[in-house]
């Protein structure tokens, strides 16, 4: 019997996104039992931060390198220009505020911890965007590429998560050739 390669790499997909959510809870349980440190007033702040406005709703997710992944099992969209300026990297948690006119407003919430490679920027056989390091190729938003005015061949600074496996990186930094 034959697996199907769509399946395959939705299956992929999906470990990827357990691992990251694990990653979440470890990174939670670290910061104490109530993730403020244990102290009252972050507890008080954090339930008043959570509090929606009459008619809004607050999803929590994860990035994964161009969405985010909804605790409510629904995919969100980040914007390119949000997640390029704010060097989201996969993993990071993100809340999400749907107001009642439908207008979302994202902000990071808990980014994972981070380590920067080094790599050279490249172009697949689709025209996408992807920076080569001696480890692996990791997929760039192109709003970064072109926030940074970088072209093939310059040398580019990527974020990505230091535990686990990723196939976005965050631009960091550019280094023009």
């Amino acid at each position: 019997m034959e697996i199907n390669p769509h399946t395959i790499a939705l299956v992929k997909q999906r470990l990827d996104e357990a691992e990251r959510n694990i990653q979440y809870v470890r990174q939670a349980l670290e910061g104490g039992e109530d993730g403020n440190g244990g102290t009252e007033a972050g507890q008080e702040a954090a339930v008043e931060e959570s509090r929606p406005a009459e008619g809004e709703r607050i999803v929590e997710g994860v990035f994964d390198g161009q969405n985010m992944q909804g605790n409510d099992g629904n995919e969100y969209p980040v914007p390119p220009n949000y997640a390029s300026k704010s060097k989201l990297v996969e993993g990071d948690l993100l809340k999400l505020t749907i107001d009642v006119n439908g207008s979302f407003v994202y902000k990071q919430i808990h980014p994972v911890d981070r380590e920067r490679v080094v790599g050279t920027l490249r172009t697949d056989d689709h025209g996408n965007f992807l920076v080569h390091t001696k480890d692996k190729d990791y997929k760039v938003l192109l709003a970064s590429v072109t926030f940074y005015k970088a072209d093939e061949g310059d040398e580019v600074t990527v974020l990505v998560p230091a535990n686990g496996e990723a196939e976005w990186g965050a631009v960091e930094n550019v280094i023009h050739s």
